[in-house]
């Protein structure tokens, strides 16, 4: 087999991402019963988890007056595209 002529080289960002599927990797593992994790372990991934991904959060989008929007479709003529 022929040698790279160009050298992979990761970044930190995607170290960090293979390290945080690594850690779900392991958790879907214990939920589906082919891994057994005890409490501390399962802790442990979850403040590391918290640390790498950002929780989701719930978001209320709203007038002021507390009215619903209203939507207008604007048509474009295909030419000036």
């Amino acid at each position: 087999m022929a040698a790279r002529t160009r050298k992979l080289r990761l970044t930190d960002e995607w170290r960090q991402k293979i390290r945080v599927s690594a850690i779900v990797n392991r958790l879907q593992s214990h939920v589906s019963g082919k891994v057994d994790m005890s409490a501390t372990q399962i802790a442990a991934a979850r403040i590391l988890l918290s640390k790498s991904v950002p929780d989701l959060q719930s978001i209320d989008v709203g007038n002021k007056d507390g009215k619903p929007f209203q939507v207008t479709s604007v048509e474009t003529d295909k030419e000036l595209l």
